[in-house]
């Protein structure tokens, strides 16, 4: 397979990902400003939101305050914006051009309703009361996408080139948004197992669709500790850390069998499941979950890179 190619499932993955993940950031900040009481300031979870996915340096380069729908138009829509999620589903459908005749018609077809239906939505500035409806439009629409992926791609170099970028821009999501309740969001170590850090952890969850089982594998519990153990180190979760680095390399194997050769970045996706393998939660907590957060995620850009060069991607 062509380096454009693989470069094309790739990132076109990558971008409906991180579109939905987004969404899925907003989500929280959306959520946990509601809970918050009338006389706090709501700014910080949007700063919080625009700070993980790297937007806030360009948002202050064209606004001064962080005020709710400005700021949450601005990661939907802004034409300032290049990381924009309308910019994000535009990029993929790009690539999705570009790797057409390597995909099929129902792959190509979502994506393509994808991107219409949400420049549609996304045509005028969204309103805070409707921000909801939009994000479940975006989440659905990445889903729906997915689902063409899976039900219509035969499992070769082509499919597996797109769960790669998947999987990889999963990870990386899963840790900022689980760094963003625990760092940035809670206000300060007083707030720790009070009635908002509870409602802040319950948020996290729903935002990555994990409530139900993890109440459901913890009989209603609300435990931190054991949320960030299941967040990470939960095997049969489809969004925790060890479960995305298990499908990265179960992928990773299926291309070096297409290939016959392995190359570097299968060793460092391999060291990376076995140090999730050999960890426990204690041994992250004690370590600091920010600082083994912070970690994981520059061990998941390294991969991402070593993939592009090992497979010779060309922007």
């Amino acid at each position: 397979m062509l380096g454009r190619a693989a470069n094309g499932m790739f990132w076109m993955s990558r971008y409906l990902e991180r579109a939905e993940n987004t969404a899925r950031l907003l989500n929280v900040g959306l959520r946990i400003a509601l809970t918050r009481g009338a006389d706090a300031t709501h700014e910080d979870e949007w700063r919080s939101v625009l700070v993980t996915t790297g937007q806030d340096e360009a948002y202050r380069t064209v606004y001064e305050d962080y005020e709710g729908q400005q700021a949450f138009n601005f990661i939907l829509r802004d034409k300032n914006n290049p990381s924009s999620v309308l910019g994000m589903v535009e990029s993929a459908r790009t690539n999705a051009r570009m790797v057409r005749t390597s995909i099929t018609t129902e792959v190509w077809e979502s994506t393509n309703e994808c991107w219409m239906v949400l420049n549609e939505a996304l045509a005028r500035p969204v309103r805070e009361r409707d921000l909801g409806d939009v994000l479940a439009l975006i989440r659905r629409l990445s889903t729906q996408v997915r689902g063409a992926i899976e039900g219509t791609m035969l499992r070769n170099e082509v499919y597996n080139f797109s769960r790669i970028g998947t999987f990889i821009e999963r990870a990386d999501n899963t840790a900022r948004i689980l760094d963003v309740k625990y760092y940035v969001l809670l206000p300060s170590l007083a707030w720790v197992g009070s009635q908002i850090d509870n409602a802040q952890w319950d948020t996290l969850l729903r935002s990555v669709s994990g409530d139900r089982a993890y109440r459901w594998l913890n009989k209603g519990s609300m435990d931190p500790k054991g949320i960030a153990k299941f967040l990470i180190l939960d095997g049969k979760f489809p969004r925790s850390l060890i479960f995305c680095y298990n499908k990265l390399a179960s992928n990773m194997h299926g291309l070096a069998q297409e290939y016959g050769h392995e190359a570097p970045s299968h060793e460092l996706i391999r060291d990376g499941c076995a140090r999730l393998h050999q960890t426990d939660i204690d041994q992250i907590f004690e370590g600091g979950l920010h600082e083994f957060l912070l970690g994981f995620i520059s061990d998941t850009i390294g991969i991402g890179k070593s993939i592009a060069a090992d497979y010779k991607f060309v922007e």
